[in-house]
């Protein structure tokens, strides 16, 4: 005859253990007594994996490339009674948005052409007032052109900036003499 096998319970030499193996906790979430309690290491900073993406390329500038294209994209199909219908409403209307959308999105992924991508998307976003419902109502287009102008300005090897010091502290207490 076959014994019946155990029920799934916590395991008899360690009663605080849960069905899956790990260590179980009370209805609000602190260990139950007898419960050794993990640490876990502290954090060096605040998402530093990302800010570390950020900091290595021309973010904001390609970001606000990349809104300025999407707002003049949606501009575009904007479900509105009265849309204005300025310039080239054909294949141009879509293509310069859709070539400032790219260039942002070239931007933030491959920093090393930022100079060509951010001259092409100030031209692209100089050229959505003739072909796309005045740049978007305006706003796409100079996203793009603040964006295209910060991606320009930008520059790699620049050490990342701390907090920035008050201007001149440190000359004026050089330059003061010793018995004033």
């Amino acid at each position: 005859m076959a014994e019946p096998e155990p029920a799934a319970g916590p395991a008899p030499g360690n009663a605080s253990a849960g069905q899956d193996g790990r260590p179980s906790s009370d209805q609000d979430g602190r260990p139950t007594a007898g419960q050794a309690v993990e640490e876990r290491p502290a954090r060096t900073g605040a998402r530093p994996g990302r800010r570390g993406w950020r900091g290595r390329r021309p973010f904001w500038g390609g970001l606000l490339v990349l809104l300025g294209g999407a707002e003049i994209l949606f501009t575009l199909r904007a479900p509105l009674p009265v849309v204005l219908h300025i310039g080239l409403q054909g294949l141009a209307g879509y293509l310069v948005p859709s070539v400032m959308t790219l260039c942002g999105l070239l931007i933030l992924f491959n920093p090393a052409q930022r100079l060509f991508y951010s001259i092409v998307a100030v031209l692209a976003s100089l050229g959505s007032w003739l072909t796309s419902n005045l740049g978007g109502f305006l706003i796409g287009m100079l996203l793009g052109v603040v964006g295209s102008c910060l991606t320009f300005g930008w520059l790699p090897d620049q050490p990342p900036r701390r907090r920035l010091l008050r201007r001149g502290s440190g000359r004026r207490k050089a330059a003061r003499p010793a018995g004033a």
